[in-house]
């Protein structure tokens, strides 16, 4: 599994911050490695320099092996809090689709 992690001009996208995500994305979707191929991560501040209420987003997009992909967002106070929202929010859509795969 790829992962591939993108930040806008107003989120600080150092080493650290790209090393902790992948590893946080690793070990929590580790039981779908073989059934997704990529993993894109986006950061985003809607209000730029200004501050504001949940302006930080994070977008997950999914690539599945032999599915369209699926992509969720969170927004939070704090890019962190945003990442951790998306991050349950992505466990779930894929463990539903595989599910749902099952079935048919």
């Amino acid at each position: 599994m790829t992962v591939q992690i993108n930040t806008d001009n107003n989120v600080e996208g150092h080493a650290r911050l790209k090393a902790y995500i992948a590893e946080e994305l690793e070990t929590a979707l580790a039981r779908f490695d073989d059934k997704v191929t990529r993993l894109e991560v986006h950061f985003g501040d809607e209000n730029g320099d200004k501050s504001g209420v949940n302006d930080k987003r994070c977008l997950i997009e999914a690539r599945p092996v032999n599915m369209q992909p699926v992509a969720v967002t969170h927004h939070a106070d704090s890019t962190e809090k945003a990442f951790h929202g998306a991050l349950d929010k992505i466990k779930k859509v894929l463990t539903t689709s595989f599910e749902k795969q099952k079935t048919y």
